[in-house]
């Protein structure tokens, strides 16, 4: 048995997982999708059809030849109706697409599988890129290249995320109880191509029959090598750092990655993605994205990727009363959006607020309690980190660290004076990296 450690900090909001007991559901075949060009961290694809063109659900119409990116594919048959540099995106800003229109047939075009265990470590990566395949928890850092380590950087351990600590997503939890030896095997892959003799699946201890299937589907498969982990429900458990840390009592240190403390951490359904990919050859053109919050029936939706956010409410039962704010993600990391934003390869949850919850409280002055510097994971001072920001003093923000915030909310939340904590702090690493 492990002897776990606790990151320090860290909060207890209500987890609100009002779908953990609704099985997924094949959400309905859009008449139509978004799917844009850039929907991962590094280069953005270019299109690989013209518009008019026929295509097929797993068909690759866009890619770079940058390393750091991820190519994508059509998520139904159809026809390329309009390819355009000017959508909008979950990301934020506006951003290339192609909208592709039904056919309403959805023929399909799949790669060939390939048998890991005689495939090599360059077959298989290539495949993962192939398939788009990137981290689903929400990074979207193109997964080819993050089991890629640099030269000299020895991997020792994997950590699969199982924890799903943000408030309302159910999306994993699904997905290990409905699926979990897919996530197993997928798990196996990343190990060989990693040559890594230690592995662990983190899963929240709120989570008890997600981790009891993870638990016999290891048994399954047999693979001494890894083991299932119940963890205390804290949030963010689920962030990359607070699993080193509880799990292996190693830190990160300021201005590196896991790796440089030999350290892999994927997430579950990006491990399930790799299995499909690799014994199933099915690019990634869908996932599990729970809808939930103020919809009529809140619902865990495979969903087709580049699926507008209205469908998906629609298939629920529109949403109860008057929208205030419909937000990509939970209520603690999640990004409000507009209606007709297309869901993107990292959309794990659709999260419906009526007004009353949208409501912005009213900001007063800090009373420099403290509290946002006592439940700050990585050990920052929030309350200074704010006020730098907001008077633009942004060389000083860098001697406070500002770039190590993981903006998970946790000081926002706590904080009694209503102030708009990460807001800052978000303004100030943009002001920061857009001089630089």
């Amino acid at each position: 048995m492990l002897k776990f450690n606790r990151f320090r900090g860290g909060i207890h909001p209500p987890d609100s997982k009002i779908t953990a007991g609704k099985p997924i559901e094949k959400a309905k075949l859009p008449a139509s999708v978004i799917i844009l060009l850039h929907q991962h961290v590094g280069a953005p694809c270019k299109p690989l059809v013209k518009e008019g063109e026929e295509v097929k659900a797993g068909q690759k119409i866009g890619d770079s030849d940058s390393f750091v990116s991820a190519p994508v594919h059509s998520s139904i048959s159809g026809v390329v109706r309009e390819i355009s540099t000017q959508l909008l995106s979950p990301i934020g800003r506006e951003v290339p697409g192609i909208i592709i229109e039904s056919d309403g047939r959805d023929e399909s075009a799949k790669m060939e599988a390939i048998a890991p265990a005689t495939a090599s470590k360059r077959e298989i990566l290539a495949r993962i890129r192939e398939a788009g395949i990137v981290g689903l928890g929400g990074a979207a850092f193109p997964t080819s290249v993050k089991l890629s380590p640099p030269e000299g950087k020895e991997i020792d351990t994997v950590i699969l995320n199982g924890s799903e600590c943000e408030p309302y997503i159910t999306a994993d939890h699904r997905l290990m109880v409905e699926q979990p030896d897919k996530v197993v095997k997928g798990m196996n892959v990343i190990m060989n191509v990693l040559d890594v003799d230690k592995g662990f699946i983190g899963i929240e201890d709120n989570k008890k029959d997600a981790i009891r299937r993870m638990r016999e589907a290891v048994e399954r498969e047999g693979d001494k090598r890894i083991e299932v982990l119940s963890l205390k429900t804290k949030y963010p458990q689920g962030e990359a750092g607070s699993l080193i840390k509880t799990i292996l009592n190693r830190e990160t240190p300021s201005g590196s990655h896991s790796y440089d403390i030999g350290v892999l951490v994927q997430n579950v359904a990006t491990a399930k993605a790799i299995h499909d990919a690799v014994f199933e050859g099915v690019p990634l053109i869908e996932r599990v994205v729970t809808v939930t919050g103020d919809v009529k029936e809140p619902k865990n939706l495979l969903t087709r990727i580049g699926t507008p956010f209205y469908d998906l409410i629609k298939e629920c039962g529109g949403s109860k009363g008057d929208v205030g704010k419909i937000v990509c993600g939970g209520s603690m990391l999640g990004v409000a959006e507009f209606e007709n934003v297309p869901t993107i390869k990292s959309t794990g949850c659709i999260l419906v607020l009526d007004r009353e919850k949208s409501r912005i409280p009213e900001e007063r002055a800090c009373v420099r309690c403290g509290i946002c510097v006592s439940v700050c994971p990585t050990g920052l001072m929030p309350t200074i980190l704010e006020k730098l920001a907001r008077e633009r003093r942004f060389e000083e923000c860098m001697d406070y660290h500002i770039l190590d915030c993981m903006e998970c909310g946790s000081c926002t939340y706590v904080c009694p004076s209503k102030i708009p904590i990460v807001q800052l702090i978000r303004y100030g690493k943009e002001e920061i990296k857009r001089r630089e």
